[in-house]
């Protein structure tokens, strides 16, 4: 069922929602959460199509699975954080997303099994035709729609990024990818090899290491790492003095700031950043280790993403003797391991290819407008939330330099401000055009993550000016999308 009662679509006997939002994960239940709260009149259902909620949480299930932003900015602005670990496990992250659903009353509005394949516009009956495969029985299904919200993330769930390696089918052990774990791996006493320098590796890597024979972590290029607190003490102090909720409201607020200003900090002074978070790692390696060697990428700090590590587990993990870092390049998987381009070798029982995620924007649905295919590359997003010259299509793209969840509750919050005029005003569908066809564009993800290298051209544009210009800075969007007008000359209505 649906989260209101849905409109009978005629003499077809299709099924027709208000709003269908597709994905069940962090965005798609936070944009339900707002319909809930703020347009509870409106029908909507979301559209889910693994067998559970909670997206990436409930997808990777890699040991140490665990958030690299602290759950008082990554969890909801309307749902407090109540766990002590601000810097949380998988499981925990997956039980608050679970209640939350249930809280807001969305259990009997997620349709498990329902994968959306394609998406159709028509101008002239002025809404989605939605194409649905059933993954629990095969069978297909359309629904319709007068707005489409796709909240499906940005990569790939069906597979993850392994690079060609020469002589894979020789290595007699175990392979896995992180995205796609294996229930009955188990790695006690073993020798792993882990491949790569992003947030999984640096995850994986102590946590296998506490039973692991050896972990060693063969990384191409460095990344930086920064040492946190998995802890806020100071949350805590808070709850227990003010309440709950408005103790959640000073720490959000708190941790924005903090975030906010060591993004700027990095960006602004990246010689002195550089220098700061190579002392905390010296700090917390054992003395005369080569931190420039595996700690010292050759790009500034925030040109990728940077790592985090709570209380230090991966440093800990090395001056414990458990795990070791190498950094080098794989010239070949062997019977037994890993062959280097040094000459070294690596021996292994288990190989697990942390090498990334492949990107997707909108869950690969195939869209249309009037019969014409839309090229995302062809298009530029507007007020991060649209998509140039597709009506009625609203979009989930959080951060990549702070937590994801703080722009996702932004959106939403802004997208149930656009119906609502839209309700008040009698209309019916928006567009935004871009006024400017020689407005420069770049790429919408401004990192170069190799993930992000991959995917450039088939991603979305943004602008070099508002409303094109996607926003990487929370207080800027709180004035575009919690307090600015919804209308803009650039957004048509009728």
């Amino acid at each position: 069922m649906s989260s209101s009662p849905a409109r009978a679509a005629g003499r077809t006997g299709v099924e027709h929602l208000d709003v269908l939002v597709v994905g069940a994960g962090i965005s798609g239940i936070g944009v339900a959460c707002h319909l809930r709260r703020e347009l509870p009149g409106k029908s909507f259902a979301v559209l889910e199509a693994r067998a559970s909620l909670g997206g990436t949480w409930d997808l990777f299930r890699y040991p140490g699975i665990r958030s690299d932003s602290d759950l008082h900015t990554f969890g909801y602005a309307f749902k407090p954080w109540r766990d002590e670990q601000a810097i949380a496990d998988g499981s925990r992250i997956r039980d608050y997303l679970r209640e939350t659903a249930t809280e807001n009353g969305l259990d009997g509005a997620i349709r498990y099994h329902h994968g959306v394949r394609a998406a159709s516009w028509s101008t002239e009956r002025a809404r989605w035709t939605v194409e649905v495969e059933h993954a629990d029985t095969g069978e297909s299904s359309t629904l319709t729609c007068d707005w489409l919200f796709a909240a499906g993330g940005y990569y790939r769930y069906d597979e993850g990024h392994t690079p060609e390696f020469e002589g894979r089918e020789r290595f007699r052990g175990t392979i896995a990818h992180p995205q796609h774990w294996p229930d009955d791996l188990d790695h006690a006493g073993k020798r792993v090899v882990v491949i790569g320098s992003g947030a999984t590796a640096v995850t994986l890597v102590p946590a296998m290491a506490g039973t692991a024979a050896h972990v060693t972590m063969v990384q191409r290029t460095p990344t930086y790492v920064l040492p946190v607190s998995r802890n806020d003490a100071l949350a805590g102090a808070l709850r227990r003095a003010l309440g709950e909720r408005r103790a959640h409201a000073l720490i959000r607020r708190k941790n924005v700031f903090l975030q906010s200003a060591f993004f700027r900090f990095c960006r602004r002074y990246p010689k002195a950043a550089r220098r700061l978070i190579r002392r905390l790692n010296a700090r917390r390696l054992p003395p005369g280790y080569p931190v420039d060697e595996h700690f010292n990428p050759p790009y500034e700090p925030w040109d990728q993403r940077l790592c985090t590590v709570p209380d230090g587990d991966l440093f800990r993990a090395i001056r414990e003797g458990g795990a070791t870092v190498v950094t080098d390049r794989i010239t070949a998987f062997t019977e037994t391991g890993v062959a280097l381009a040094s000459g070294r070798h690596v021996e292994a029982d288990v190989i697990v290819t942390a090498t990334g995620l492949n990107v997707r924007v909108l869950g690969g649905i195939a869209l249309t407008v009037d019969g014409a295919p839309v090229r995302l590359a062809d298009t530029v997003v507007f007020k991060g939330l649209m998509l140039s010259g597709v009506p009625n299509l609203a979009l989930a793209i959080g951060y990549t330099h702070a937590s994801w969840t703080l722009k996702i509750d932004l959106i939403g919050a802004h997208f149930c401000r656009l119906l609502r005029h839209m309700d008040a005003h009698g209309l019916g569908v928006c567009r935004p055009e871009v006024a400017d066809p020689a407005m420069p564009t770049r790429p919408l993800l401004d990192l170069g993550s190799g993930y992000v290298r991959r995917a450039v051209d088939e991603l979305p544009r943004q602008g070099d000016r508002g409303p094109w210009l996607t926003s990487a800075h929370y207080r800027t969007d709180v004035r575009l999308l919690r307090d600015g007008a919804v209308p803009d000359p650039e957004l048509h209505f009728r």
